[in-house]
């Protein structure tokens, strides 16, 4: 099973999210900002590393807001969403296609990776 950590960042009642590359698995669906945690490295370290490497920000890690574990066809994954904030540096897209700020209620315009749909579910839940 592959460790993945996840960042949840609101802004202004808004909550970030991410469009994969296309040349990449999951190419072009959504995501929220994250990636492996390596060995030896904490989920909170990772999330930190990933948000520097991916957006050129430094986040603040808060509590966990929601795990889930999803079996794709190439891999299996344990994906812990943090809450975070962005304590450092304005979101570029070093990694990803595209970067966008929605509400919970525009979750349905948007594609996202599998794994995902119980957690955007969750998040209607609870700020809806």
């Amino acid at each position: 099973m592959t460790e993945v950590v996840a960042a949840l960042i609101w802004d202004n009642g808004r909550f970030m999210i991410c469009q994969r590359p296309a040349h990449k698995t999951r190419g072009l669906l959504w995501e929220f900002v994250g990636g492996k945690v390596e060995p030896e490295e904490t989920r909170e370290a990772a999330l930190i590393r990933e948000c520097r490497e991916e957006l050129a920000v430094t986040v603040s890690v808060g509590n966990v807001f929601f795990e889930v574990v999803h079996s794709y066809p190439d891999m299996t994954v344990h994906l812990t969403l943090f809450n975070a904030e962005i304590a450092e540096g304005i979101p570029q897209k070093l990694e990803h296609n595209d970067i966008r700020w929605i509400t919970p209620y525009e979750i349905p315009n948007f594609v996202f990776c599998p794994a995902d749909v119980e957690i955007l579910a969750k998040i209607r839940e609870v700020y809806s």
